[in-house]
This record gives structure tokens, C-alpha cells and sequence, in this order.
């Protein structure tokens, strides 16, 4: 296989999930504000603070309201994690690679495409917003299903699961961190409703019902972050994508250095006592994992992408 194909294959699958767990976060925050009592509200910034592209929407916009974070995080081109960005990179990586992949998926991710800039005013609006985005969630979803069902599974295939497991591990780790520490003020009035925080963080990864189901107890802190971290069964689960991108890199060739990435984020999520960790605590351990997610996209590109092109400017 060509490194170039790969290599879109990647991102290909890195920029829908990309797009799909944005929507989420957008979901679940704005439907946040149904659960809380009068005078208790959610920010807008840990929404930006998730994606780290903090700076650039301070370039922009003049404070974190609601109607700035929407527009910044759905439809904003300078943003390369707004939605109308990602799917808008994801269609330009399929369409390099039309022969690779089914042609029903590139009629399913071009017309995505279509409809979330052509229905996007309504998005940005109040009234449309949820609408818009479950159709977004459910049209990156068939995606996934599509290329499960008709793609052939070769290395080709393995690239599109790394791509899409390393994004939807590092988005896991971002709304843990985030989401538990400053969703809701910091003030008293907030600890009341710690149960409602907790639950929005299920929520944003559709996790709610799976941990009734498998932990069988009430939503709370410590059993929250050892399922959305450490459990083997629920698919957007950090150790759940790090054992699947796994066995992706065991068919691959050249291997050895992702693997050893793979073994420090494994030991990682085996030794932490994610219930024990203070806020403090957890934040470290969560810039451990992203540290060690990134390594292993480093190792990835560097052994099996086309290195970066040189400008003369750099030369």
C-alpha cells in the first residue's frame, strides 16, 4: 500500500470522528442547561478548552458565550475542529482515495458534507441545533458502519480503525478532564449537582445506559472514570480503543516502535486508581495519556506516512 494512501486513510477516519464527537459535546452541553435548576448553568468555554484551540478563538471572539462557542465549534473554517472543517478535510482525503474505499461511502460522506454546510444556519440556531446535530452523529455513525460492512478488511482497513480509535481515545480523555473539573461553576451552588455533571459526561459519549447496564450503581465520580477509561466492552472507552488500534498495528508491518507506544499507554491505564485521584491528579494522568496517544500517532507517521514536505523557506 502506498504510504500517501495510508496516510489519508488516517486522517480520513481521524476527521469524522473528529466531527462526530464535536457534535456530541454540543449536544450534551446546550441539553444541560434542561437539567439544572434557574441561576445554575454550564459554561461554554470547557467546550473550547476541550478542543485546545483556546488562543485561536480568543483571536476571534471576544468572550465564551454561547452563540460565539456554537458558531466557533460548528461552523467556523479557521478551525481545523470545527465540523464544517473536519468534514470538510474528511471529503478531500476520500477523494483521493474514490478507488480505495466503497463508492457508496463517498456518495454517503459527500453528501454529509453537503448538508452540514447547507443546513448549518439552522444548526447555529437554538431552534435547529439538536436536529442538526443528531442528524450529524447518525450520518458519521453509518459511515462507520458502511466501511465495517463493505470494505475489504486489509491494511487498509487497519489504518482507517487506528485513525478513527486514536481520535475517539484522546476525545475521551479531553472530556474527562475537562468536563469533570469545569462544566459547572466552582462555586457552592454547584456541588449539589454533581450527579447531573457526571451524568453529561456519560452523555457526551452516548454512555449513559452501557454503565447502568454494567456497573449497576448510581452515577458517581470514581466509577464514571474507571468505565469511560478502563472498561473492556464499552467501545468509546480508552482501553476499549487502545486494545482494538492494537491488534490494527499487530497486521501491520514494521510495527515494533508503535507497539512499545501502545505497551506505556496500556501500563498506564492498568496502574492508575482512577477513583483515588484528585481533580489535580487526574489532570496529570490525563496529560500522561494524551502525551502517550501522541506519541503513538508520531511513531505512526513516522514509520508508515510520507515524510513532510520541505519548504524553502525551511531549507
Amino acid at each position: 500500500m502506498l504510504s500517501r494512501v495510508a496516510e489519508n486513510l488516517y486522517w480520513l477516519a481521524r476527521y469524522v470522528e473528529r466531527a462526530e464527537n464535536t457534535a456530541r459535546i454540543v449536544t450534551v452541553n446546550a441539553n444541560l442547561l434542561l437539567d439544572l435548576p434557574k441561576g445554575v448553568a454550564p459554561g461554554w468555554r470547557p467546550l473550547v478548552d476541550i478542543t485546545g484551540a483556546n488562543t485561536l478563538f480568543e483571536e476571534h471572539y471576544k468572550d465564551y458565550g454561547e452563540r460565539q462557542v456554537v458558531r466557533f465549534l460548528l461552523g467556523d473554517e479557521r478551525h481545523s475542529g470545527s465540523i464544517i472543517t473536519a468534514l470538510a478535510a474528511a471529503r478531500e482525503n476520500c477523494r483521493t482515495i474514490r478507488d480505495i474505499v466503497p463508492r457508496e461511502f463517498w456518495e454517503q460522506i459527500n453528501g454529509l458534507h453537503l448538508f452540514a454546510s447547507g443546513e448549518l444556519t439552522k444548526g447555529l440556531a437554538k431552534t435547529g441545533r439538536h436536529p442538526y446535530l443528531r442528524e450529524l452523529v447518525l450520518r458519521c455513525q453509518t459511515l462507520a458502519g458502511l466501511l465495517d460492512g463493505t470494505m475489504l478488511h486489509d491494511q487498509g482497513f487497519e489504518f482507517l480503525r487506528l485513525g478513527r480509535y486514536l481520535e475517539r481515545a484522546d476525545m475521551t480523555t479531553r472530556i474527562a478532564d475537562v468536563q469533570s473539573a469545569n462544566l459547572l461553576p466552582d462555586a457552592d451552588g454547584g456541588r449539589p449537582y454533581d450527579n447531573i455533571q457526571w451524568v453529561s459526561v456519560l452523555k457526551s459519549m452516548t454512555a449513559y445506559q452501557m454503565y447502568r447496564r454494567s456497573e449497576q450503581i448510581r452515577v458517581q465520580r470514581g466509577p464514571v472514570l474507571r468505565f469511560i477509561f478502563k472498561s473492556p466492552l464499552f467501545p468509546r472507552s480508552v482501553r476499549w480503543c487502545m486494545e482494538h488500534a492494537r491488534s490494527g498495528l499487530e497486521r501491520l508491518p514494521r510495527n515494533e516502535s508503535s507497539l512499545r507506544e501502545m505497551g506505556r499507554i496500556a501500563r498506564l491505564l492498568d496502574h492508575a486508581d482512577l477513583p483515588a485521584l484528585s481533580q489535580f491528579e487526574l489532570h496529570d494522568f490525563v496529560d500522561d495519556v494524551q502525551l502517550g496517544i501522541a506519541n503513538l500517532h508520531s511513531e505512526i507517521a513516522a514509520t508508515w506516512f510520507p515524510p513532510p514536505l520541505v519548504t524553502e523557506e525551511a531549507a
